[in-house]
């Protein structure tokens, strides 16, 4: 599968910069490279060790399009396993596109996306989910998305799967051998230590599983949808929330007709915060869809803002505590925050009433004054307490790729087929079936089975120079 040709693109973000990186990789890379660069000191590029870094020009003929730093890497010590050849010039779109254009002419082909990884995979510098850990890096936006992708390129996730599976191959080949003396009746697998790592195994595979949870919101950022009757001050909210006039904010009710979405790190966990359409009865029909859209958005959020006006919930609190419950009710799964705002027009008296009133739900009451920026800190604090960063304080392995996910709750089954036919004594040729089957979905994961369209269809979502 691996294409000899040598390929370039564009390693850095198009676009004019102060500098831009220009990548080859192939056999050739260095042969092309000697053809268009010169050095400032005379040296023949081919000729240089590897990892080193030459100053020179780039040019076709008598031309010379820019001074340039040359970077090479020669084989097997390069990322992608092959001869990488890497030019840094200046930034301008103009420079970068007649250097590439120069190098196509010269014998490279554009690489395609992500297939400077694929090299990498396909030479044994990386496993397949260290490479795709490589595009979760480089999309990663807040801390914790930033570690976990870390922990997965280091091989920390792989590494893991690779002993389970190294493990159960030994197993999988003594069963293997007992079917070549079937007539013998002789057993070359010792059960209690196969049941023994059975469970350990489904042990590791159920933990890995359940933190794909935690790990699909750390990746994607934590839905929060701020609801409430309209004119409560849920786009006040979301502006004090970002720090920016994100949303339209008036006294006319039925402001907000569509969500508004923006995103939040905070102590690096990402958060969504959609502002929804006020909850209400309207015969506005672009209202009434902008409702109905709120209620959409409640069932995708994680988390959802319970949004009140202190003065009418101080009047109708027992109408607003029905409210609550139905919402409570509706969506039980769902960690619910009740926010007060405008907060600053109550006394301490009051408020209290209002936080006893909401203990007889068992929820805690949120403080809030949105347009003076008084208590979004704690609502930040109480917004990080329903996230379960256990794992990734403890530098626990977390799932957070679906592939990864279908692969391991597909290995679980075939794991539990295989227990299930140990305690019946079922015949060692159909337990071997169900052990080959896990066997292949651990494969899955790191790579060692794999086919075209597998491939294909993880290194299309890569940027072109990587």
């Amino acid at each position: 599968m691996i294409n000899q040709e040598t390929i370039v693109a564009l390693a850095t973000p198009s676009g004019a910069g102060a500098v831009a990186i220009i990548r080859m990789s192939g056999k050739e890379s260095i042969t092309i490279a000697k053809e268009v660069f010169q050095s400032v000191s005379g040296k023949d590029i081919t000729k240089q060790k590897t990892h080193t870094i030459h100053l020179g020009t780039i040019v076709d003929g008598a031309k010379v399009y820019d001074q340039v730093l040359v970077s090479i890497f020669k084989n097997p010590n390069s990322y992608t396993g092959e001869d990488v050849i890497e030019i840094s010039c200046h930034g301008s779109t103009f420079i970068q596109q007649q250097i590439i254009q120069l190098l196509l002419r010269k014998g490279c082909r554009m690489a395609q996306a992500g297939e400077f990884t694929l090299r990498a995979f396909l030479n044994g510098k990386l496993d397949l989910s260290q490479a795709e850990a490589v595009a979760d890096l480089i999309s990663s936006d807040n801390e914790a998305s930033h570690q976990i992708a870390m922990q997965q390129m280091r091989g920390g996730f792989s590494s893991e799967i690779s002993k389970l599976r190294e493990e159960l191959l030994n197993f999988a080949s003594l069963i293997e051998l007992e079917l070549d003396f079937a007539e013998e009746d002789v057993e070359f697998a010792d059960r209690t230590q196969f049941h023994d790592l059975l469970n350990r195994i489904e042990f590791v595979l159920k933990r890995l599983i359940d933190s794909f949870a935690v790990g699909n919101v750390i990746k994607n950022g934590i839905p929060v949808a701020i609801v409430g009757e309209p004119n409560v001050g849920k786009s006040t909210l979301l502006n004090a929330l970002l720090n920016e006039e994100r949303a339209i904010v008036s006294d006319i009710a039925g402001t907000t007709r569509d969500t508004i979405e923006d995103e939040l790190v905070i102590d690096g966990m990402g958060f969504r915060f959609i502002d929804t359409a006020g909850i209400r009865e309207t015969k506005d029909v672009v209202e009434s869809i902008g409702i109905k859209k709120t209620f959409e958005k409640i069932e995708q959020a994680q988390v959802v803002l319970y949004l009140f006006e202190s003065l009418k919930f101080k009047v109708s609190s027992s109408e607003y505590l029905t409210e609550i419950e139905k919402v409570r009710n509706k969506y039980p799964l769902k960690p619910l925050i009740v926010v007060i705002n405008k907060i600053d027009l109550l006394s301490i008296i009051e408020i209290e009433t209002i936080r006893k009133q909401l203990e007889t739900l068992n929820l805690k009451l949120q403080t809030i004054s949105a347009k003076n920026n008084i208590g979004i800190d704690d609502l930040k604090n109480q917004l990080l307490s329903f996230v379960n960063t256990g794992a990734l304080r403890n530098n626990e392995t977390i799932v957070t790729n679906t592939r990864h996910y279908d692969s391991l709750l597909k290995a679980l089954e075939e794991i539990q087929k295989v227990k299930f036919g140990l305690q019946s004594n079922i015949p060692s040729d159909l337990m071997a079936i169900d052990i080959r089957q896990a066997l292949y979905y651990f494969g899955e994961i790191t790579g060692e089975v794999t086919n075209d369209e597998l491939l294909g269809n993880i290194f299309a979502n890569f940027c072109i120079g990587k």
